[in-house]
């Protein structure tokens, strides 16, 4: 009875995250890019600093109607956003936040399982952009496809570095085994996995898949209302999971002063540190061209993922 509402328990915590921190990821976009660019719509809703953006947005896409196109695969075409969404809250369960048990379930093969997950759910856009009977719809679909196929070695390699430093591809294991030091020596690989998950993301400056100037939206062109919405809310979740895993990762998660305490809070503040430099990235960069896009990742990415690997290797042996 004590594990049955312990795992009860564990599993309303991480579904209140969910549903909770992705939105407050998107508020804080509002009001950086309002501060960013001058931008003074965010800044009026509700009064005080704009506080009532987000329940606007929410009203806005609730009130719209909800559109399916007369030639679209009708079942794909109403499953893509759930699919879309999902993973990322089976990603959540495997994040160790604090030391003492902090962590939803605590896998074996956590980073096995978190990797793939995410992969998972590019499959949402593949399956809007074909479902929906629209060219431009395809087009974006068809180009998530290729950018998912080339920064996803570059995101597996950089994560293998820390596995083989921890010794174990468990997420907890990994942060048991962290030391400050890595900080510097794994700080390639984490440029690496960092950069390759906002283009698995579609972040800008990685968002030619949804290049409004070229392709309307990409695979989400005929999507509307409340659909729509839960492809934003699986894109800030998203962030939400890239930083969190970053922070764990590369950061030390929860490893600060007073961790025995506090650590939930270090992660916390790591995480959200890097969704703020996700935002920063959005309004300061141009988007790439495709070009630009592939090749940055088959020359770049992938060769230093290696030498990061490799250095891994060398200090591995050293130490030993």
């Amino acid at each position: 009875m004590t594990t049955a509402l312990d795992a009860l328990l564990r599993c309303v915590v991480i579904l209140a995250v969910f549903l909770v921190v992705p939105l407050v990821i998107g508020q804080t976009e509002h009001k950086v890019m309002a501060h960013m660019q001058g931008r003074l719509g965010p800044m009026y809703a509700g009064g005080f600093h704009g506080w009532a953006q987000l329940v606007a947005d929410g009203v806005k896409f609730a009130q719209k109607e909800d559109v399916v196109p007369a030639d679209a695969d009708r079942r794909i075409f109403q499953l893509a956003p759930a699919v879309a969404l999902l993973p990322y809250l089976l990603v959540l369960v495997a994040i160790p936040v604090g030391p003492g048990g902090l962590v939803g379930q605590d896998l074996d093969a956590g980073l096995f399982f978190v990797l793939a997950v995410m992969g998972v759910g590019v499959l949402g856009s593949l399956m809007a952009g074909w479902a929906s009977a629209n060219k431009f719809s395809l087009l974006g679909g068809i180009r998530t496809a290729a950018q998912l196929m080339a920064y996803e070695l570059p995101m597996l390699l950089a994560a293998a570095s820390v596995a083989m430093a921890a010794g174990t591809v468990s997420l907890t294991g990994i942060m048991g085994a962290f030391h400050w030091w890595w900080v510097p020596w794994q700080i390639v690989g984490g440029f690496v996995f960092f950069t390759a998950g906002l283009a698995e993301l579609q972040r800008p400056p990685f968002d030619m898949p949804v290049a409004d100037s070229e392709i309307i939206f990409g695979a989400y062109t005929e999507y509307t209302g409340l659909r729509f919405a839960l492809f934003l809310l699986s894109e800030y979740a998203g962030i939400l999971v890239l930083c969190a895993l970053t922070s764990v990762l590369f950061l030390g998660g929860w490893h600060g002063p007073l961790a025995g305490d506090l650590g939930w809070l270090w992660t916390l503040q790591k995480t959200f540190a890097l969704a703020f430099v996700v935002i920063w990235l959005r309004v300061t960069y141009p988007r790439l061209r495709e070009d630009q896009l592939m090749r940055f990742a088959w020359t770049v990415l992938i060769p230093l993922s290696l030498a990061q690997l490799a250095l891994t290797g060398v200090v591995k042996v050293v130490i030993s």
